[in-house]
């Protein structure tokens, strides 16, 4: 049998916290399509995801446990899990790909939330839902996207704990970087290198490692690597999401290959002060868009120079809240933000720093290890 990431009680808790917002909302359940809220109520935990051959559904009902609707393929790992009522259909499937069978549990319901706002996703044939919608007629399918960000929003300490484990993987292996990373040194097998050290000291996988190297400063933050070697004078950055039992770090680093320049080291220091002024008023209370000003202000930016200065954390590389200048949702305690100021360098480049707290009443908690004002030196 599989070991389960957390107890039941966690994933208990946190469909009771549904329910009372359904209650409140008049919802007789939610139905999920997507891993990252299969997974947040279940404990489904699979790479299989990256089929996009079979669709998965899961239910919250007002009361009781929710009930799986999945491919045959998956029973045997949901068993593993706290649910009761599984129920399979047989995919892919030339005509049903579990639509009859979900069309049979959704009958007993009136009204029914589902994500459909801002970064949701439906992740089953449009006419497949079209399909389904028209078999319940009597059924009405309502926008419950702010309800399931608020309740991801918030962490429990188990969920803290477990990314508090992933961040301090992979600080103590930037910490390495020296053992690491070299002149001469493509980037490709820098990219490689890392990976191995992140794994080594106990990240389950690396499904997100970005980055970018260059003279004074890098061009982008999303390319692949390269064959291109590190040259003296470069600026090495490597963002990484590493996970642990499904929970994400996302932060980087940046190094200097041999001694960097003065514009360099300014840059590197105000994205620094940048971070930490962000920080200290990151407080129950303050809003996304009072962290996006305050970093703004340090590097003398406006909101049209950058689209955003981080995000939620957690089960997903990136989450909601979005850290901008419109974003106005509320810090709560136990929200887990990334910090990630960018500032433009001449000839085009730019550098970027990022850090991952934890909302607490009063400081905020750092899960990476903050790094020091001046650029590390390779």
């Amino acid at each position: 049998m599989v070991e389960p990431d957390f107890p039941e009680a966690e994933f208990s808790a946190r469909t009771e916290r549904a329910q009372k917002a359904m209650a409140a909302e008049g919802l007789d359940a939610l139905l999920f399509t997507t891993e990252a809220e299969v997974r947040y109520f279940s404990g489904f935990r699979t790479l299989f995801w990256q089929s996009p051959a079979r669709p998965w559904f899961l239910i919250v009902p007002a009361k009781g446990k929710p009930i799986a609707v999945i491919p045959t393929i998956g029973a045997h790992l949901m068993a593993s899990t706290w649910l009761d009522d599984i129920r399979t259909f047989s995919a892919p499937h030339p005509e049903d790909e579990g639509i009859s069978l979900l069309r049979d549990v959704l009958a007993g319901y009136a009204r029914i939330g589902m994500p459909m706002g801002r970064e949701s996703t439906l992740r089953m044939p449009l006419a497949d839902f079209e399909n389904l919608r028209s078999g319940l007629p009597h059924v009405e399918f309502v926008n419950a996207t702010q309800l399931v960000q608020a309740l991801r929003h918030i962490k429990s300490e188990a969920e803290i704990a477990t990314l508090k484990e992933i961040c301090g993987i992979a600080s103590r292996s930037f910490q390495n970087a020296p053992n690491l990373f070299h002149a001469g040194q493509s980037l490709s097998d820098v990219f490689r290198t890392f990976k191995i050290e992140l794994l080594r000291r106990g990240a389950d996988d690396v499904p997100y490692l970005v980055g970018g190297a260059g003279r004074g400063g890098y061009e982008d933050v999303i390319s692949p690597p390269t064959c291109r070697p590190l040259e003296r004078g470069d600026v090495l950055m490597l963002d990484t999401g590493a996970t642990k039992n499904g929970y994400f770090c996302d932060f980087d680093r940046n190094f200097a290959i041999g001694p960097a320049t003065e514009e360099v080291r300014q840059a590197h220091r105000k994205l620094v002060a940048a971070v930490l002024e962000a920080a200290a008023i990151a407080r129950p209370g303050k809003t996304c868009a009072d962290l996006f000003t305050t970093m703004a202000d340090v590097l003398g930016q406006s909101d049209g120079d950058v689209g955003r200065m981080g995000h939620g954390l957690g089960m997903q590389l990136t989450e909601t809240p979005s850290i901008t200048g419109f974003d106005t949702t509320v810090l709560q305690e136990r929200m887990v933000l990334t910090l990630e100021p960018s500032i433009q360098l001449a000839n085009g480049k730019m550098m970027v720093h990022e850090e991952n707290i934890v909302i607490r009443d009063g400081e905020a908690e750092f899960l990476s290890t903050p790094v020091h004002s001046e650029i590390p030196v390779i």
